[in-house]
């Protein structure tokens, strides 16, 4: 009977811990969004270190993600930003991430590469110059990194972050066995963001 019991709240324990970082990264997806409306989107997909000569499994996904989420309104036409310099390899993570998006996964659309990025603000920064004429801007990384990057671009050009709109980088289930390690992760990236910063609307 003790040991059915142990199961019992064991799995209880899993299943709040599940819920809760799914909840967590919910929440992170949507927040700090403008209200972007037009026809000209962009998508930045920011870059993950790689020393590897191929993209690594988090770059596979984030190219994935930015890719179905180019696709999530119908767009056409949608152009795509991959950002990332030369982090712990010799190749820079945008040429990485552009190769896989393009001979394995076939992308036939417009790429942009901004390969000279080292950390996140400099992924904002050197971005702006690429999204300024966007109608939509949508940014692609794993939650709590797509926010951190929400929040630097509002703090740059909030003109900018006006036209910020979800992209497609969370998904039920997706990642389930370490998202709570991720949203533990994304809660020490963030705790420099003040709550008034994580808001969901300007």
């Amino acid at each position: 009977m003790r040991r059915r019991t142990g199961v019992v709240v064991a799995g209880a324990v899993v299943v709040a811990v599940l819920g809760w970082s799914e909840w967590v990264n919910w929440r992170w997806s949507r927040a700090l969004l403008g209200s972007g409306e037009g026809a000209v989107e962009v998508v930045v997909v920011l870059g993950f270190r790689n020393p590897q000569a191929a993209a690594n499994v988090v770059n596979r996904w984030r190219v994935r993600a930015g890719l179905r989420s180019a696709a999530a309104d119908g767009s056409r036409g949608t152009r795509v930003v991959f950002s990332g310099g030369a982090i712990g390899g010799a190749v820079a993570e945008a040429r990485l991430m552009a190769d896989y998006a393009t001979s394995v996964l076939a992308f036939d659309g417009t790429v942009v590469l901004e390969d000279r990025s080292g950390t996140t603000w400099e992924n904002v920064t050197n971005v702006i110059p690429l999204i300024e004429d966007a109608d939509r801007i949508k940014i692609v990384s794993q939650p709590a990194h797509a926010l951190k990057a929400r929040a630097y671009l509002r703090r740059r050009r909030p003109d900018l972050a006006e036209r910020l709109v979800r992209a497609d980088d969370y998904r039920l289930g997706e990642w389930i066995a370490v998202k709570p390690l991720l949203a533990l992760y994304g809660l020490w990236t963030l705790r420099g963001l003040t709550a008034d910063k994580r808001k969901n609307s300007f």
